[in-house]
C-alpha cells in the first residue's frame, strides 16, 4: 500500500475497530442502526471491517487520482518528447572531392549526433514542433570531411542548438499548412521514393535541387485533391528580407499520386541566384513495391542554370535503388550521380556513386547500419573514393 494511502487508512481503521473494544454496557445497538445509511451498516451484525476498508481505499484512490491529474495539468498533456543518439565510425581509401587526405592514404573517423524533438498539439489536429541538435557531426558547411560526411548526423556543434521550429495546422478538411524557421520549403512535398538509404548523396533519390531545402523562413501547404492525388507548394527565403528584391528566394511545387503499390511524383523548383537570374529544376520520381516486400525506386532531375554560360547551363541527376526485408533487417543497394552532373564545355561529366547497406534492429530502441560506398573519380587528382562505415542509432 502506498504511504499516502496508509496515512489515511490507518485512522479510518482505528475508528472502525474502536467500537468493537467497547463493553456491552457502553454499546447502544439502536443508535448505531439509526445512524447508518441504507447503503452502509444496517446493524452491528452486518459490520464487515474488510468491506469498510475497501470502501475507504476506493475513496483514497479517487483522491489520489485527482491529485495526480492536477500535477499533470501543470505541464501540457499534449506535449511529447523523443530523443535520439547516433554514433558512427568509418574509414576511407582513396582521394575524392569530399576528403583532404592524400591519394591512397586511409583515414578513420568517429563522430556522434544527438537530437531532441518536442511536439505539442493544441487542438488535436495541429502540431508545434521544435528540434534541438548537438554533436560533432557534419556541419552545413561540410567542415567534417571524409567517409562520415556521407552520414546525416544531427548537430554541427557540441553545444545544444535549435535546429528548426515549425507549426503545422489544417485549413478545412483537405488542406494542411506549415510555417517554420530553419525549415525546408519542401516540407509538405511528397517524393515518390521507397528507398531509405543512409547516405547523404543518394537518399534524395535524385530530387537534389527541385525539392527546395535552403532553410530560413519557410511556408508551405498541401492539398488532397482526391483519387490518390496530392498537390503541394512551398516557399523559402531569408528571415531578414521576405520576398524582397535582391534577397535570394526559392519557390517550389509538387504533385504526387499514390497508387497503392506504386507512386509517382513531379517536383518543380525555382531558386534565385541574383536579382536577375534564377535556376529552375524539374524532378520525376517513382517507385513500385512488390508483394514480397521488395521495392524499386528511380528518379531523374534536370536543371536549367539561368546564370550559366553557353557551355555550362544545364545539370542532371539520376538514381535507381532497390530495398527490402532480408532476415531481421533491411537490405538496400543503389546507383546514381554523386550530387548533380554539370555541363562542361558542352559535355556532361558524370561522377557516379554506388552503395549498399544493411540496417537491422538489435532491439526496439537500437538500430545498427553498416554502409559501403564507392564514388568514381573524374581526374588524376580526383580518384575513386571507397568508404566503409557503421552507424549505431538509439531512440528513446
Amino acid at each position: 500500500m502506498k504511504l499516502f494511502q496508509s496515512l489515511l487508512v490507518a485512522p479510518a481503521a482505528l475508528g472502525l475497530l474502536a467500537p468493537m473494544t467497547a463493553t456491552a454496557n457502553e454499546l447502544n445497538i439502536t443508535e448505531v442502526t439509526d445512524y447508518s445509511s441504507s447503503e452502509e451498516i444496517q446493524s452491528i451484525s452486518d459490520f464487515n471491517p474488510a468491506k469498510e476498508l475497501a470502501v475507504t481505499n476506493s475513496r483514497v484512490d479517487g483522491l489520489e487520482a485527482r491529485f495526480n491529474n492536477f500535477e499533470a495539468g501543470a505541464f501540457s498533456e499534449t506535449t511529447t518528447a523523443s530523443f535520439s543518439v547516433d554514433f558512427a565510425i568509418g574509414a576511407l581509401d582513396g582521394k575524392g572531392t569530399t576528403t583532404t587526405v592524400t591519394d591512397g592514404d586511409e583515414t578513420l573517423q568517429a563522430v556522434y549526433g544527438f537530437q531532441i524533438d518536442l511536439n505539442t498539439s493544441f487542438t488535436g489536429e495541429d502540431s508545434l514542433d521544435i528540434s534541438l541538435d548537438a554533436g560533432n557531426g557534419v556541419t552545413s558547411s561540410g567542415s567534417l570531411t571524409g567517409p562520415l560526411a556521407e552520414f546525416d548526423l544531427n548537430g554541427g556543434s557540441e553545444a545544444l542548438t535549435v535546429d528548426g521550429v515549425s507549426y503545422t495546422f489544417p485549413v478545412g478538411d483537405k488542406m494542411t499548412v506549415i510555417v517554420g524557421d530553419n525549415t525546408d520549403g519542401s516540407a509538405m512535398f511528397t517524393t515518390a521514393c521507397a528507398y531509405g538509404g543512409p547516405s547523404n548523396t543518394l537518399d534524395d533519390c535524385a530530387n537534389v535541387n527541385a525539392g527546395i531545402t535552403n532553410g530560413g523562413l519557410a511556408v508551405g501547404a498541401s492539398y488532397e485533391i482526391g483519387n490518390g492525388f496530392t498537390a503541394a507548394v512551398g516557399y523559402a527565403g531569408a528571415e531578414t528580407g521576405i520576398l524582397t528584391e535582391g534577397v535570394m528566394d526559392a519557390y517550389g511545387a509538387n504533385l504526387f499520386y499514390d497508387g497503392g503499390s506504386y507512386g509517382v511524383s513531379v517536383t518543380y523548383g525555382i531558386i534565385e541566384q541574383t536579382a536577375t537570374t534564377e535556376n529552375t529544376y524539374t524532378a520525376l520520381n517513382g517507385y513500385y513495391s512488390f508483394d514480397n516486400g521488395l521495392s524499386i525506386s528511380a528518379g531523374y532531375e534536370v536543371g536549367d542554370l539561368g546564370g550559366g554560360t553557353a557551355l555550362a547551363d544545364e545539370t542532371e541527376a539520376y538514381f535507381i535503388g532497390v530495398n527490402g526485408e532480408v532476415g531481421p533487417g533491411e537490405l538496400g543497394a543503389a546507383i546514381g550521380t554523386a550530387g548533380v552532373t554539370t555541363e562542361s564545355s558542352g559535355n556532361m561529366i558524370e561522377r557516379l556513386m554506388y552503395e549498399a547497406y544493411y540496417s537491422y534492429e538489435v532491439n526496439d530502441g537500437m538500430t545498427v547500419t553498416p554502409l559501403v560506398y564507392v564514388k568514381e573519380g573524374t581526374s588524376a587528382t580526383d580518384t575513386d573514393e571507397t568508404g566503409m562505415m557503421v552507424k549505431t542509432s538509439f531512440s528513446f
